[in-house]
């Protein structure tokens, strides 16, 4: 069976080695998945394999991608084959996509460019793409206008427009309801058929479980097993693996509810919402009172970042009307974003963006090593701009500084959409913490049921009936 990809010793180090030597095989027709946990170094292996490390990391050892030597080549060698000999689909949508072009034509420039296909041709293609990944009505928005499942799937849409033989996704998942998760896993294996390779990096289980082919489990810069899917992920022989099964929402133990909650933090009556012409929810009263968790779901695109936003106040609603407790100070009403490389200034370290965070609100800096140890942060990530640490490490550092504020309403918007399972589980528990014993009311959103399910004392489930009403051009 053909070999795609092969790496051997692969190792990636800056001062300190961060990725131990590595020797994987993707080969034709079967996936192959890297699963563990975030910062375990994942993502810089996919990187040194495709050639696009950041600035100051070094690879060493051998990479061969079609049985071609190109740990050698000169950047613009390496560059040449991003596209046409491997696609690569980044873990930032957001980062990925040119903030200031429309999604339809972001796509129809791969098929122009790469594929040099004429410009109507181009666009024909590229609605297809996007139908196929139920994006109806997103052509035409700028990717500030996309909830983030719908950004990672323009990507996916523009990453799969070149016809490169060999995939690289990391993170293809991250953000998607349970449907689209699955509808995006299965395209990814039907564009790589039965000569295409692909090598999907991710901290979601599901993802291997549904692709089959091969894994291996990544700890802490070593692959600790690998092996065929259904013997890694059914028989575990190593305790992390056995940990990371174990941790899936499905295997939680439903959190009992209270017998009575505080007073009211949040009133809302008669909710409307349409955005870009479209009616997301109308009549939607919701009420949270202090130490309630209410739990949000419902298809990527429905509505449910706009509700939290509705209910914070920093969007209006088009019918109806919200009520704050007026005697609870604005600060402590807080959002845990979605996307966090939207939340920090690229400029500052994280050091630095906590020490203004305390010195403007004269808060107990005492708490962060407490809160950093919680949330297994290590004190080196402190002296680095959030471009320089990982998705999930950068969600951590987000709640640790909204959890600084102490909240009194807590809106986590796919708070744990980056982060392995063993990580959520932490990240979970410090919320509902919060909840329960700091009287924090909670709006929880999340495209995993089984969390929800299991951490909620209430659940809202949006429709999202508007999604396939317009066509994409």
């Amino acid at each position: 069976m053909t070999l795609l990809i092969e790496t051997r010793e692969l190792a990636v180090a800056a001062a300190d080695s961060i990725v131990q030597p590595t020797s994987i095989r993707v080969r034709a027709g079967v996936p192959f998945t890297i699963l563990g946990e975030t910062g375990s170094g994942k993502t810089l292996l996919a990187q040194a394999i495709a050639g696009t490390l950041p600035d100051g990391l070094v690879a060493r050892g051998e990479i061969l991608i079609a049985g071609r030597p190109v740990q050698d080549l000169a950047v613009h060698e390496r560059r040449a084959l991003w596209g046409r000999e491997i696609a690569i689909l980044p873990q930032e949508p957001w980062l990925a996509l040119d903030p200031t072009a429309r999604s339809i034509d972001q796509v129809a420039e791969v098929y122009e460019v790469v594929r040099r296909r004429p410009a109507d041709g181009a666009r024909d293609d590229a609605v297809e793409a996007m139908r196929s990944l139920r994006l109806e009505g997103a052509g035409r928005k700028l990717p500030s206008e996309l909830s983030g499942g719908m950004a990672q799937r323009v990507a996916l849409a523009a990453s799969r427009a070149g016809g490169a033989r060999i995939m690289l996704a990391d993170e293809p998942t991250k953000g998607l309801d349970a449907a689209l998760r699955d509808g995006a896993i299965d395209l990814l294996r039907e564009a790589m058929g039965s000569e295409g390779g692909l090598l999907t990096i991710t901290h979601d289980i599901s993802v291997p479980r549904r692709l089959g082919g091969e894994v291996a489990i990544m700890l802490a810069g070593r692959i600790i097993e690998q092996g065929p899917v259904e013997d890694v992920l059914q028989r575990p022989r190593h305790d992390y693996t056995r940990r990371l099964v174990a941790a899936d929402p499905a295997n939680w133990i439903r959190r009992i509810v209270p017998e009575r909650f505080g007073d009211p933090v949040i009133e809302a009556r008669g909710l409307a919402k349409f955005r870009g012409g479209r009616l997301l929810f109308s009549g939607l009263s919701l009420t949270i009172a202090r130490g309630e968790i209410v739990g949000v779901v419902g298809p990527s695109g429905s509505g449910k970042s706009s509700l939290g936003d509705l209910v914070l106040g920093l969007i209006r609603p088009d019918a109806g009307s919200v009520r704050r407790d007026p005697r609870i100070a604005p600060l402590r009403f807080q959002k845990l974003y979605q996307d966090p490389p939207a939340a920090f200034a690229p400029q500052l370290t994280i050091r630095r963006a906590l020490a203004d965070l305390v010195a403007r609100h004269r808060l107990d800096a005492t708490r962060i090593s407490d809160l950093m140890r919680r949330l297994r942060l290590s004190d080196g990530l402190l002296d680095r701009p959030p471009g320089a640490i990982s998705g999930g490490e950068l969600q951590r550092f987000a709640l640790l500084r909204v959890l600084l504020l102490k909240p009194a309403f807590l809106f986590a918007d796919e708070p744990t959409s980056r982060l392995d399972l063993i990580t959520q589980q932490e990240m979970i528990e410090l919320i509902v913490e919060s909840a329960r014993e700091e009287g924090c009311a909670v709006l929880l959103v999340s495209h995993d049921r089984d969390l929800i399910d299991k951490t909620a004392d209430r659940v809202l489930a949006l429709e999202g009936s508007w999604m396939d009403r317009d066509a994409v051009a």
